[in-house]
């Protein structure tokens, strides 16, 4: 395991990456399918990581609390050559037992988290209905799987977004595993 900080390669006002992506429904997920939202939520993860498996209530919560306004969408770009508890099948299997409502896509040629410039998992970025970014970073403070949150930092950020409030931490990192990349 190698533990990482996300890195700021997109900023503040740069227009989500386009993707099209397979989902663990056996369809085709398209940025454009989120349109009708009044923004999105990708987080970049996978099912091995213990930061991602430590964030499964908290991501559980998020979708309640996004609703109908926010879309969320997990996006695994981890190679599952080396990693098979990564595959698509097991992410199948992941987002059944642990609950998870919101779309769940592969990355197979991990192109996407490239473009996004995603270093490790969970590594979150929302934004706005414009498809502008509006905070990369952390889900909470709790920084390790074994801490317990006292702020619920997306939550908080979401609520500002759907408020018209201003962001004041445009980006405040992540911490969790690597991606897992392929070895050229």
């Amino acid at each position: 395991m190698v533990l990482l900080e996300s890195q700021a390669k997109l900023k503040t006002g740069d227009l989500a990456p386009d993707f099209e992506l397979l989902g663990i429904d056996d369809k085709k997920h398209k940025l454009d399918d989120y349109k009708d939202y009044k923004g999105f939520l990708v987080i970049f993860m996978c099912n091995h990581c213990p930061y991602v498996k430590a964030k499964v209530d908290a991501l559980n919560e998020l979708y309640e609390k996004c609703g109908s306004d926010i879309a969320m969408i997990g996006i695994n770009s981890n190679d599952s050559t080396d990693y098979p508890e990564d595959s698509f099948e097991a992410m199948k299997e992941t987002a059944k037992e642990k609950g998870f409502g919101f779309d769940y896509l592969v990355d197979d040629t991990q192109e996407i988290a490239k473009k996004y410039g995603a270093m490790c998992t969970p590594d979150p970025f929302l934004f706005n209905s414009q498809k502008q970014l509006v905070f990369h970073g952390r889900i909470d403070n709790a920084m390790k799987p074994d801490d317990a949150a006292t702020e619920k930092t997306m939550i908080d950020n979401i609520d500002k977004l759907l408020s018209g409030k201003k962001i004041e931490k445009e980006f405040d990192p992540s911490i969790g595993c690597s991606i897992k990349w392929k070895e050229n």
